[in-house]
């Protein structure tokens, strides 16, 4: 195996690591002859295969591994025992470590962490203040940003997206084209899935936490309504049952009845428990 890169004598201390400075030894990817690199402890960081470089700033360390046509750029740090292969990115100010995997196509930036036994693919991505961390997955097309933390053994996958202070824990699974935002929690063994939205505030730990409709008499929207505050989400429109039905009649007399009808419906069904 021709090796692609070597150790240069300009060293820095990241803790008790020594890295050393990179320095191209060919041409491959992005990377031209006698391009310096960022900062790694020692080859068995960096693999001599395929495209995958570590920039300028960034570093990698312990026992840490970026392979394949990975990259690691900016001021983004792996180490410990993470791993960074297939065509991934970690970049910003990320930072991956544990026994965190980031693969495929996923991209962890911005001020991100992934530790634990965490594992990002697909085309999966983390950024912003967000946490993924314990066993939990992201995966798919799936987006976890703003200061959302997902951790234990919870999934999230499909098309789902996570965001601003959400939390999701224990076993709990976001998928399919469901969004979780704002303050909400979900947890235990919850499943928020098809095209939920669940935010201000809202605890799901259970089925029946919530229910998803379709609007079929107009715009054909899917809108949803949370036990836990007893609010109604309609696009831009989130607030009481009562709020929701006096908005849709000044909107049109047909969407007030109907909207009217499936809070009765809930109300009713809330009744019986």
């Amino acid at each position: 195996m021709e090796k692609k890169y070597e150790l240069t004598d300009k060293v820095i201390l990241q803790g008790n690591h020594v890295l050393h400075r990179i320095k191209a030894l060919r041409d491959f990817g992005h990377v031209k002859t006698g391009d310096l690199g960022g900062w790694i402890e020692k080859e068995d960081n960096l693999s001599h295969e395929g495209d995958c470089w570590v920039d300028y700033k960034a570093k990698v360390y312990g026992n840490a591994r970026v392979d394949d046509n990975a990259q690691v750029y900016g001021n983004a740090r792996v180490d410990d025992n993470a791993q960074v292969y297939g065509n991934a990115r970690v970049y910003g100010n990320a930072w991956v470590y544990g026994q965190a995997e980031v693969c495929d196509n996923a991209q962890v930036y911005g001020n991100a962490e992934v530790y634990g036994k965490a594992n990002v693919i697909g085309n999966a991505e983390v950024c912003d203040n967000a946490q993924v961390y314990g066993n939990a997955d992201v995966c798919d097309n799936a987006q976890v940003y703003g200061n959302a933390d997902v951790c234990d053994n919870a999934q999230v996958y499909g098309n789902a997206e996570v965001c601003d202070n959400a939390q999701v824990y224990g076993n709990a699974e976001v998928y399919g084209n469901a969004w979780v935002y704002d303050n909400p929690r979900v947890y235990d063994n919850a499943q928020v899935y098809g095209n939920a939205e669940i935010g201000k505030d809202a605890e799901i730990k259970e089925m029946g936490d919530y229910m998803v409709f379709q609007n079929t008499w107009s715009s054909g929207r899917w809108f949803t309504w949370t036990r836990s505050n007893h609010l109604w989400k309609v696009g831009c429109f989130c607030g009481t049952g009562e709020e929701l039905i006096k908005k849709a009649y000044k909107d049109r007399e047909l969407s007030g009845k109907c909207y009217e009808a499936i809070v009765k419906v809930v109300e009713t069904i809330e009744a019986l428990k």
